[in-house]
């Protein structure tokens, strides 16, 4: 299933044929959106796609997973999965991401029998993922590792497919932005959402974005660093929009993958 001398789409097409039926979690990424595209036209079964919504989603992604399933005619299932009820989550530790998708991986199999699959990529074994060994507690299938599938593949089979969402930036949770030890609260995840928002609009809608919410303040992360002009005046916006909302801004600087993460001494 893992033959390097066939296309990436013909790979994953064969591995999501070996199974009868899945239920498929949808973030509303690149991953999982095109994991349950190509599953929803090369099963037989047509898989049953689930989505959690909650604070820690950004808005945006439920309303993307919607206009998918709506165009593609999904069988969608939305479903709370229970995280803002789970203390360990909530105290943000460093393998929070494991409480996480504990509580969605038992809230899927609640609803279902069939095996669950994410959207996982073989790029993601190589980073720091608590929420890996939660899949592996339920046995959660990954068919993109499965098919030997990295992120540039990913996004290759999005756009061998026309699926407008293939260059979409990486979006993990929105309780990823708050640096590891500062409790989850909702407040701190919506203003998060809202600024990030206000900030792809005023860049461009898939400029990589990242409100951090530290011990030392707002920091804000900008994956391409704009002119001088636009970036004053956006840090001024920035400034604006803290204040208003009763956050001290800290700084405008590059963006730096999982910088929010501290590591337990």
């Amino acid at each position: 299933m893992n033959d390097r001398s066939r296309s990436p789409v013909e790979r994953l097409t064969a591995v999501l044929q070996e199974f009868p039926a899945l239920a498929i979690a949808v973030s509303g990424g690149v991953d999982s959106l095109t994991l349950a595209s190509v599953a929803q036209h090369a099963m037989a079964t047509p898989p049953l796609m689930v989505h959690a919504t909650s604070a820690a989603v950004p808005a945006e992604a439920t309303t993307r997973v919607r206009e998918v399933a709506l165009a593609q005619g999904w069988n969608l299932r939305e479903i709370g999965a229970g995280e803002f009820d789970d203390p360990d989550y909530l105290a943000n530790p460093y393998d929070r991401c494991y409480y996480c998708k504990s509580n969605l991986y038992r809230s899927m199999a609640a609803i279902t029998d069939r095996p669950l699959a994410s959207g996982t990529n073989v790029d993601d074994l190589s980073d720091y993922r608590p929420g890996l060994r939660a899949a592996s507690e339920r046995e959660v299938v990954h068919p993109f590792v499965m098919a030997g599938i990295d992120k540039r593949q990913v996004r290759e089979i999005a756009r061998h497919f026309g699926l407008h969402y293939a260059e979409l930036p990486a979006q993990p949770c929105l309780a990823s932005r708050i640096e590891t030890g500062i409790p989850i609260r909702t407040v701190d995840l919506a203003f998060v959402d809202r600024l990030e928002t206000l900030i792809r609009n005023t860049l461009e809608l898939n400029a990589v974005v990242r409100v951090r919410v530290r011990a030392s303040g707002v920091h804000v992360e900008l994956g391409e660093w704009p002119s001088t002009d636009i970036a004053s005046r956006l840090e001024e916006t920035i400034r604006g929009f803290c204040i208003r909302h009763a956050y001290r801004f800290a700084a405008l600087q590059p963006y730096r993958q999982g910088s929010a993460f501290v590591e337990a001494a």
